[in-house]
């Protein structure tokens, strides 16, 4: 065996290395090309550490040997081989058919469901090893009679360095799992080629080249599907063909050869003899069955194959790993810089380093990118070595000296960007086919819109005349109520809470330094679009429901034909002119509603134009839909048109003139020019009715001012009872929202199946106690992401699958039997007795002291997922025996915010200080204190790595996740602790302390105002 390999207990298998049935690999020195070819031994090694010789070891081939000696096993699989060729020779043919298909779909189902479904819990849990070491089938003293009829079903198919007593239990487990798959697969093999030749017939119709032709392409894809396979285990040898990996390690597999023709070829292009059998024995019902059996196969692969081989050969990659990048302009400069210096003088090559390390001859384009530093810093590229100075400034990123600075002659500075931030510079939650969609984005509403009308005009079917105008009615009116309600809503929630501005700082991330505009930018421009799409939409679909029931009049002069189009004409034309005139008055910035996102347009009113008449002019808007529904004379346009001047009202009374009052305040007039002058043209007349009235006129003063206090004392009345009625109701209106809030909460902790055991009369729950340990502060109230440590006790002989649970205070109603799910928030109380929520040993312990306590007492931890990670008051509860048997309980206690000052108090003050403190205690709960992902700045000071990375130019606030779920609670704990929402995706882009608080600051800036 060479010494020369690092790891000489696992060896990789060199890609020219070719034997013909055994483990035993021959490889060639690289370091002397003529050095002779010798075997070299293949070690193996097992979860726990162990590490063995790897014997030789034959193919199945050697099943239908007559000189290698049967097992038991083989002699069984043979007797299902034959038993398969006699019932094909004595069944009829339609016979034949009907059972092969059933028992090939036995077998198939055997190989990928069977085979798939214990293999995949061997991956994950061991689970063969351990039902076999549950068994004790291999173990001498537990079951002596099996562990030896399975020594010689082994040893006799082994070669001479097979010593099955020397081999570790893995790898007998192993062998004794290959005698099951070789069943499976040659009684699946044997079966189809049954079925096939069952169902033989030759098509009729078809000319003798093309019969000539069926069975030379059949032939071919046959030979090619053998020749596949061969290749493959040639590759793969036995270890990769019998899924050895899920067992042992032997080093890793080297995928060449017949594994660069197409991907996974033993599950794709290695099915190809099933099409080509097919072609031969001319049978649709062969093909269907053979695609049936490859998608299964394929199945096979997605389910276990693949994640198999990422949990074994797949490297686990943080997500916001900043790895910066060398732009190309810097790359250029690189190069000329290089040559320049070369032909200055050859020495200087010798005594100049390169400007980044990345920057070496002999690399690949790839490689010369990919620089091995976690920042993202500005670097000067120059021709001399000079030392760079670097600094950090408020926001943590890291730079070079000030712009005071006088750059050195001949020296550009080239800015050094991550991938990770490049990528997030592009690529924002943009929508690909349906993923990503996001409604209030003015191209994915554009999308929807298209495809909702592409589908709508391929599935909606003829209409009668009738039913095409129900249809475009619907269509006007969805898009009125939409255009009103809808955005009015939505300019509503922007006017009272930032909503959209919200929605865009929630969901998509932006540079640091833009202060939240554009988020603003962002929202308002999608805004604009969406508004004139839904403006110009409500008036194409009205024109289009009038153009429906239009109708062309056969005599203009008869009836009022002619006076409702001139009229209508006129109401028309009333709009437009009333449209234009409000457009020049209010310009760009008031027609699409800018002040309700932009707040540095000064806030003052102008009353001209049309609006030195008319407070709202925008009531003339509906003069085209009536003047419309007088040219079509249509109910429909008329109900229409109706509808559009009510929501318009409520639009300018419930979304505009609010937002008016709250952000012009008195300036707001209360009469326009027009209604002043009908005022003053009432009060004369009302002063010359009263001259004229005579004796009358006091008797008629008195009915006067009588209905007018009548009709003010109803009012009053009714404005009172509104108020009254809103004032009871509101505090009722908040309890319902917060009991729905609760039941929501609710229905998730609801999906579960009590269970509970039936031997609870044998334990004496007096015997059982938990006792939540108190935090660091001494008392019941933990940070979020805080560990929480619980104490038990039990009897001695107590269930070792009994469990602790934590639940919100209230969410069970029943202090005996949990009807709650725990969220994944539970660990078991023999935490080393189980594997995952799988429990491993069952046994009760033994004691030979009498004197011996009848109690069992220990400690659990919960932390990292079993922990809430929503603020509130939580119990823990001890169960019994996997089940819902509630033990014991104890609580509540409380889940708190994390705050700046390490307590649950809010801050004095909210600032970039305060934030980030705060920020350095979340973060690392949030990310399980891993030191690989925790920023450097939360490290303790005596962690010299901070220092280090500090010198490297690394930010030392720049953090990384292992996966998604860590973000979400980063994302959960800020908006507890700052009220303000930041989506996962958000938290990722960012990945950087300073970054996060700056971005909350900014958050709370902007949706404060």
């Amino acid at each position: 065996m060479a010494t020369t390999d690092e790891q000489p207990s696992l060896r990789q298998r060199r890609k020219d290395g070719r034997i013909p049935s055994d483990e035993t690999i021959t490889s060639t020195s690289g370091d002397v090309a003529d050095a002779p070819k010798r075997d070299e031994v293949v070690w193996g090694k097992t979860p726990s550490g162990e590490v063995f010789r790897v014997p030789t070891t034959h193919d199945v081939l050697t099943l239908f040997h007559p000189g290698y000696p049967k097992s038991h096993i083989d002699l069984f699989n043979l007797a299902l081989l034959g038993l398969q060729l006699v019932l094909f020779f004595t069944l009829s043919r339609r016979a034949s058919q009907i059972f092969f298909l059933l028992y090939f779909a036995f077998w198939r189902a055997a190989y990928d469901l069977g085979l798939g479904w214990v293999l995949t819990k061997q991956s994950k849990r061991k689970w063969i090893v351990r039902e076999v070491q549950r068994l004790g089938w291999l173990d001498e003293k537990r079951k002596p009679e099996v562990r030896q009829w399975i020594k010689r079903q082994l040893a006799g198919k082994m070669g001479k360095d097979y010593s099955f007593d020397e081999l570790p239990l893995e790898y007998n487990t192993w062998l004794l799992f290959r005698q099951l798959v070789d069943i499976i697969l040659l009684n699946d093999f044997l079966a189809y080629c049954m079925f096939a030749f069952s169902c033989f017939r030759v098509p009729e119709g078809l000319s003798t080249t093309v019969h000539v032709m069926r069975w030379i392409g059949g032939i071919a894809l046959i030979a090619f599907n053998l020749w596949v396979k061969t290749e493959a285990h040639n590759v793969v040898k036995d270890y990769g063909w019998y899924w050895g990996d899920v067992f042992f390690q032997r080093g890793a597999l080297v995928f060449d050869g017949v594994f660069e023709l197409a991907p996974h070829p033993m599950y794709s292009v290695g099915y190809a003899g099933y099409y080509g059998l097919s072609l031969i024995v001319g049978s649709y019902a062969v093909l269907f069955v053979s695609l049936a059996a490859h998608a299964a196969q394929f199945g096979f692969l997605v389910f276990f194959e693949n994640p198999h081989i990422e949990r074994t050969y797949g490297q686990k990659k943080p997500l916001a790993q900043r790895s910066p990048l060398i732009p190309k302009a810097a790359r250029k400069l690189e190069e000329t810089s290089e040559a320049h210096t070369r032909q200055s003088s050859v020495s200087s090559v010798a005594s100049t380093e390169a400007p980044t390390p990345a920057a070496t001859e002999g690399e690949t384009a790839t490689e010369s990118e990919e620089v091995y530093t976690e920042t993202e810093t500005e670097q000067e590229v120059e021709v001399k070595p000079t030392r760079k100075s670097k600094r950090h400034n408020s926001l943590g990123l890291s730079s070079v000296s000030s712009r005071e600075d006088v750059p050195r002659s001949g020296s550009k500075r080239i800015q050094l960007v991550s991938q990770h931030d490049l990528f997030h510079r592009y690529f924002r939650q943009d929508t690909v086919f349906m993923h990503n969609i996001d409604l209030l984005r003015a191209s994915d509403f554009q999308l929807m819109l298209v495809m909702t009308y592409t589908l709508a005009l391929v599935f909606v079917p003829s209409l009668s005349t009738s039913g095409a105008l129900v249809l475009h009615f619907a269509h006007a009116l969805l898009w009125n109520l939409f255009h009103s309600f809808g955005l009015g809503l939505l300019l509503r929630a922007q006017s009272q809470s930032k909503f959209l501005v919200r929605h865009y700082l929630k969901h998509y991330h932006y540079p640091q330094n833009d202060r939240g505009q554009g988020a603003i930018q962002e929202a308002f421009q999608n805004w604009k679009v969406i508004y004139n799409l839904s403006m110009t939409m409500t008036y194409a679909s009205f024109v289009g429901l009038a153009v429906k029931t239009y109708s062309v009049p056969q005599q203009w002069t008869v009836g009022n034909e002619l006076l409702r189009h001139t009229l209508g004409v006129i109401m028309i034309g009333l709009h437009v002119w009333s449209t234009l005139e409000s457009y020049e008055v209010l310009g760009l910035f008031g027609w699409f509603f800018g002040d309700f996102f932009i707040e540095d347009f000064p806030s003052h009113l102008e009353y001209t134009g049309i609006y030195r008449y008319l407070n709202n002019p925008e009531v003339f808007s509906g003069a085209a839909f009536f003047g419309l529904a007088l040219i079509s004379g249509s109910k429909l346009v008329f109900a229409l048109a109706v509808i559009r001047l009510l929501s318009q009202w409520w639009f300018l009374s419930k979304v505009e003139n609010p937002h008016m009052r709250k952000l012009y305040g008195d300036s707001i007039r209360s009469d326009a020019g027009f209604v002043k002058v009908i005022k003053k043209v009432a009060q004369k007349n009302a002063r010359l009715l009263e001259s004229r009235a005579g004796r009358h006129a006091p008797e008629i003063k008195r009915v006067a001012r009588e209905v007018k206090g009548t009709f003010d004392k109803v009012y009053e009345e009714t404005a009172e009872v509104v108020e009254e009625f809103l004032a009871k109701s509101r505090p009722r209106i908040s309890e319902v929202v917060q009991d729905t809030k609760v039941l929501l909460q609710q229905s998730r902790e609801r999906l579960v199946i009590s269970r509970v055991a039936s031997d609870l009369s044998s334990y004496d729950t007096k015997k059982y106690k938990i006792s939540i340990v108190p935090s660091a502060d001494g008392t019941y109230r933990f940070h979020l992401g805080e560990p929480i440590r619980v104490k038990w006790r039990a009897p001695l002989y107590h269930s070792r699958k009994d469990w602790i649970g934590i639940y919100r205070v209230g969410a069970n109603q029943s202090n005996l039997v949990t009807k709650t799910s725990s969220l994944g928030m539970w660990v078991p109380v023999h935490d080393d007795e189980w594997d995952g929520d799988i429990p491993l040993y069952l046994h009760h312990p033994k004691t030979a002291d009498p004197h011996s306590p009848d109690v069992e007492e220990g400690e659990v931890v919960f932390k990292s997922g079993a922990l809430p990670w929503r603020t509130g008051k939580y119990e823990v509860r001890y169960h019994h025996d996997g089940k819902y048997n509630v033990m014991s309980l104890d609580g509540p206690f409380e889940d708190a915010d994390v705050r700046a000052t390490g307590s649950v108090d809010k801050p004095s003050k909210l600032d970039f200080a305060s934030v980030r403190q705060s920020l350095m205690h979340i973060v690392p709960l949030c990310l399980d204190n891993d030191p690989s992902l925790i920023p450097q700045s939360c490290k303790p000071s005596q962690d010299s790595s901070g220092a280090e990375s500090a010198e490297d130019g690394r930010d030392p606030d720049d953090f990384r996740f292992w996966s998604e779920r860590q973000a979400k609670r980063i994302s959960l704990a800020i908006e507890q602790a700052f009220d303000v929402e930041l989506t996962p995706e958000v938290i990722v882009a960012d990945a950087n302390l300073t970054a996060l608080a700056n971005r909350i600051l900014v958050a709370k800036e902007i949706l404060s105002e």
